[in-house]
């Protein structure tokens, strides 16, 4: 029997549209070759594409993404770590896409400032570095003012991500302590609106060590030491970040999240990257990471959220922490973020939460990682800085200088925590207390063990 022979209009076809909608970027975007380059790439794989059900529909659709996060810079700098920044007008950030920012007035400075800012605790260590920087920097080029340095999106970025619709979102709960603690007892709240939750969210793969506390909270404040854990898988990730939290587990549940975290599949390399995150309906529609879907209005010209930092810890070596406070300005009702000393990062907007719009009723502290179970056993992610909290300092990762706002607007330095380790022969934690540091704990862990299978 004769082979039928494979029309090439389909590819041609395709090649055409890539053509197009390159020639489209380059006339619109200073920096339209680089992504005209990816296009053409994706046009030598088109085959594959269709064979798997896809083709220039998604491409355009993968375009068309790119092109809504992807604000026209006035400038651009090249990290050495190969992300490009974006310098991109105040006003044209993605944040004010979002349908409920459209008449937004822009806060440019808190009105409030949380009050015993500076009765802050102090460093324990000499060898503790509280002036971390990013990669970016090292380039010696900054954001013109009137600017916000935003890490560009790629279509390397969403294709990692394996949909357009998957990608910069998390589609899982934080930890749920109400149901076990550490000690797989039940644990008792205060906070009557995250009673009713489900099980601890370990049932996705997603695994924690945390110290929490419950009650009405305007802010939160930690110094998270920043290490670069291995990561098991490419789609597995591990992060150290602080969590507040209004409403309940089930579908109202409101999130403001910021830390550090390394993720091979949403950054496509392995450093430890600032990120921050949000959701007003528990995950479902609504919130992403960083700046990947309008929300976060960010301010300062400084800091890149997404972008990698340097320098990061060592074993027995130097040890390098990010000091994140977040808190509610009780006049606007927004919640700003300040990194280190100094640093304003920006905001998450008052307009885009229910419940956050009073006060958090729970606080969280802590690590996370995916287990994805290769080979059905148990992932050798690390939490932390792959060592059990036992290790201590310069092996252990930390959390010091713990605090949270108050009703009165007081940083409460010393706030009653509990503590969850879902697996603790994974990852553990364990807390303690000092006049320098304050409320602290070591936590982490290197996953698969002897112990941990």
């Amino acid at each position: 029997m004769a082979r039928r022979r494979r029309s090439p209009w389909p590819g041609l076809l395709l090649a055409v549209v890539l053509l197009v909608l390159s020639l489209g970027l380059e006339a619109s975007n200073p920096n339209g070759t680089a992504i005209r380059g990816n296009l053409v790439k994706l046009g030598g794989n088109a085959r594959s594409f269709r064979g798997r059900g896809r083709g220039s529909s998604r491409l355009l659709k993968i375009q068309k993404q790119i092109n809504a996060m992807n604000k026209q810079p006035v400038k651009t700098i090249r990290s050495p770590d190969g992300d490009l920044i974006d310098c991109v007008l105040l006003r044209n950030q993605p944040a004010f896409d979002h349908p409920k920012l459209k008449h937004h007035q822009l806060q440019e400075e808190p009105m409030i400032w949380p009050n015993n800012l500076a009765k802050e605790t102090s460093t324990e260590q000499d060898d503790v570095s509280i002036r971390v920087t990013q990669m970016w920097h090292q380039s010696g080029k900054q954001c013109p003012r009137g600017t916000v340095p935003i890490r560009r999106t790629t279509i390397d970025d969403i294709l990692r991500a394996g949909s357009v619709r998957r990608y910069g979102r998390k589609f899982h709960k934080p930890p749920n302590p109400s149901r076990s603690n550490s000690s797989g007892a039940a644990a008792s709240f205060q906070a009557s609106s995250l009673m009713a939750m489900p099980e601890a969210m370990d049932s996705n793969g997603h695994e924690h060590a945390i110290a929490y506390t419950t009650g009405q909270f305007y802010g939160a404040q930690a110094s998270l030491n920043v290490w670069r854990p291995d990561i098991d898988v490419p789609n597995e990730f591990s992060l150290s970040q602080i969590w507040l939290l209004g409403g309940s587990f089930a579908d109202d549940l409101n999130s403001i999240e910021a830390g550090w975290q390394v993720s091979p599949e949403l950054y496509g390399d392995s450093n430890p990257r600032l990120f921050t995150y949000w959701t007003s309906d528990s995950y479902q529609a609504t919130g992403c990471y960083n700046l990947l879907c309008s929300g976060f209005i960010q301010t300062g010209s400084d800091i890149a959220i997404g972008a990698s930092i340097s320098p990061v810890s060592s074993y027995d070596g130097p040890q390098y922490d990010i000091r994140i406070l977040v808190w509610k300005d009780p006049r606007t009702g927004n919640w700003w973020m300040r990194l280190g000393d100094r640093t304003l990062v920006g905001y998450w907007p008052a307009e885009i939460f229910s419940h956050l719009t009073d006060y958090a009723s729970m606080v969280e502290f802590g690590g996370e990682v995916v287990n994805t179970q290769p080979d059905g056993s148990h992932t050798a992610t690390q939490m932390g800085s792959g060592r059990f909290p036992s290790r201590g300092f310069a092996e252990a990762s930390y959390f010091r200088n713990i605090g949270v706002v108050d009703s009165d607007n007081e940083l409460q330095s010393h706030p009653v925590l509990q503590t969850l380790a879902e697996h603790p022969n994974c990852y553990g934690i364990v807390k303690a207390g000092s006049s320098d540091w304050g409320q602290y704990f070591y936590y982490g862990g290197p996953g698969s063990n002897p112990t941990c299978r």
